[in-house]
C-alpha cells in the first residue's frame, strides 16, 4: 500500500472517538474460526480491531439499507422543481437517536475530565 493510500484508508475508516464503553461477546465456533482467518490474514489488527471494524462497517450498511418511507411534509426541491418529501421511515429516526447517544456519551467524558 501507498502512502497516499494508507492516508486514504485512515482518513475513511479511522476518525472519531473510541467511548469507554466495553462489549463481551461469544462468538460461535464457526464465526470464531473466521475471525482467526481474518486475524491471519492481517497480522497487524488485534482481533478486537477487527470486531469493532466489522461491527461498525456492519452499522453504517444497515444505516443505509432502510428504505426511503415518503411522509407528507416537503422539505426541498430538487433542481427541476419537483417536491422532494420527508422521510418517515427509519433513518431520521436513527439519526434523531444517535445524535441522542452521541450527546450522552460526550457529557459522560466531559464528566470523567471534570
Amino acid at each position: 500500500m501507498k502512502i497516499k493510500d494508507l492516508v486514504d484508508h485512515w482518513d475513511k475508516h479511522a476518525r472519531g472517538r473510541l467511548t469507554r464503553d466495553r462489549y463481551d461477546m461469544q462468538l460461535s465456533d464457526q464465526h470464531h474460526r473466521r475471525l482467526e482467518k481474518l486475524a491471519a490474514l492481517y497480522p497487524m489488527k488485534s482481533s478486537q480491531d477487527l470486531i469493532r471494524d466489522l461491527v461498525s462497517a456492519a452499522l453504517d450498511e444497515l444505516e443505509t439499507s432502510f428504505p426511503y418511507v415518503q411522509g407528507d411534509k416537503v422539505v426541498a426541491y430538487d433542481e427541476d422543481g419537483f417536491e422532494i418529501y420527508e422521510d418517515v421511515g427509519m433513518t431520521p429516526r436513527l439519526v434523531s437517536l444517535s445524535q441522542k447517544h452521541i450527546k450522552r456519551i460526550k457529557s459522560r467524558q466531559l464528566e470523567s475530565v471534570a
